[in-house]
């Protein structure tokens, strides 16, 4: 967008002058002609200048609900008859603050002759390869509105389960960050006074008090080692996992928890899965689909299993085979597929393996959920019910003592 100074006549004779911001001269003319103004002169003022850094900081994020609003209105134009460049209109009028202006760019690169999928390329933070190669291939077949349904669906989906993840694992963290503040508090606090108090006693401490002593006391006097220490570890840490070697030996470690690496296990067959459905059923060949698919998974350890299977696939065609081999796919997937293979329906059979355990894991998570949920007020409590009792025993223990003792037994 550049900005032009103009001087046009009104269709009553009068003179008009003023500025406009537009991607050209023709541009500017256009929306003038189209206002009933005639132009005489139209200058160049400024050029587009890219944003300060600091307007880039703090500029509107489009989230994940952006961009399923831009390719729903979208799709639902489209489908209703709507011309492309109508629509992006009248996205734009709907649209607020980051996707307004993402809505304009694109509208004003399709009224200057260029495809929507080019438009998307200058935004591949919003909008990845497979998003742009599925609306490139619907462009080419006349067929962008059942695509864009397509991916606002997924888009959905993929929504859908992020949020059960992170409420299955939000409210533990949660409880146990509270528990955590609740210990700590304990250990600077109260354990110091207590510990004086046992101290002048000469009395033998239960191991349970003489552990949280200890903790209470590298705590107060060597908080600042303790947090460089911290510090040190987790720098260490993300070191390493930097490292090419890093990286995979913490993929690989992903990999075999038992809770985590199954849902990295299903997320890469369901990311595989609706991928290269959507890409086949969209007209893209195969083999350029099999490389966008393997380089959306983020386990690099998952990536290595599927580029040796790609490879083999382009060699040889066969999809089921080659997958097997991976030892990524469970047996009902490879079936599933290799029926679609057979009957010349991969696309649809590849889509319905990745709804089939999508749902699989959407049930995994709500289980989840409810057994972690189930799970932590036995944590706490037993977390809470060692201090107490580690706190409470010995003053019983004094308390028995002080009652038995020969100035108690006068009185």
């Amino acid at each position: 967008m550049a900005l032009y100074s103009y001087q046009a006549f009104a269709r009553d004779g009068s003179q008009v002058q003023g500025t406009l911001d537009a991607v050209s001269v023709a541009a500017v003319k256009e929306h003038l002609l189209k206002g009933g103004l005639f132009p005489v002169t139209i200058n160049l003022v400024q050029t587009a200048t890219q944003p300060s850094w600091w307007r880039s900081l703090f500029a509107h994020r489009i989230t994940l609900k952006d961009k399923i609003f831009f390719t729903k209105q979208l799709s639902v134009l489209l489908k209703a008859g709507v011309p492309i460049l109508d629509a992006l209109e009248l996205l734009t009028e709907q649209s607020e603050k980051g996707l307004r202006s993402l809505v304009i760019e694109l509208k004003d690169g399709v009224k200057q002759g260029q495809s929507l999928a080019d438009g998307l390329t200058k935004y591949p933070k919003v909008f990845d390869i497979t998003y742009v190669q599925l609306v490139r291939a619907g462009e080419a077949s006349g067929n962008l509105e059942k695509i864009l349904d397509r991916l606002a669906d997924n888009l959905e989906r993929s929504q859908e389960l992020r949020k059960k993840l992170q409420k299955a694992f939000r409210m533990p963290i949660i409880q146990l960050a509270v528990v955590l503040l609740v210990v700590i508090a304990l250990l600077v606090v109260v354990i110091p006074q207590i510990s004086e108090t046992f101290e002048g006693q000469g009395m033998t401490l239960p191991l349970s008090t003489r552990m949280l002593m200890a903790m209470s006391d590298l705590l107060i006097n060597n908080w600042l080692i303790l947090v460089v220490s911290i510090g040190t570890l987790v720098g260490l840490f993300l070191w390493w996992k930097s490292t090419a070697s890093g990286a995979r030996a913490w993929d690989n470690i992903i990999l075999k928890l038992p809770v985590i690496g199954y849902f990295a296990r299903m997320s890469a067959v369901v990311q595989f899965s609706r991928t290269l459905g959507m890409l086949m059923e969209g007209g893209v060949n195969l083999p350029e689909s099999l490389t966008i698919v393997c380089n959306i998974v983020d386990n690099r350890i998952l990536v290595d299993t599927l580029n040796q299977a790609r490879e083999n696939i382009i060699k040889q065609g066969k999809i089921a085979d080659y997958l097997k081999q991976t030892n990524l796919f469970p047996a009902v997937a490879i079936y599933l597929i290799n029926t679609g293979e057979k009957s010349g329906q991969l696309d649809a059979m590849l889509l319905s393996v990745a709804e089939t355990y999508e749902v699989e894991m959407r049930d995994y998570a709500d289980s989840l959920t409810s057994t972690i949920t189930s799970a932590m007020p036995l944590i706490i409590g037993a977390v809470v019910g060692f201090v107490i009792a580690a706190v409470v025993q010995p003053i019983t223990s004094l308390r028995d003592t002080v009652e038995k003792s020969p100035m108690s037994m006068m009185k």
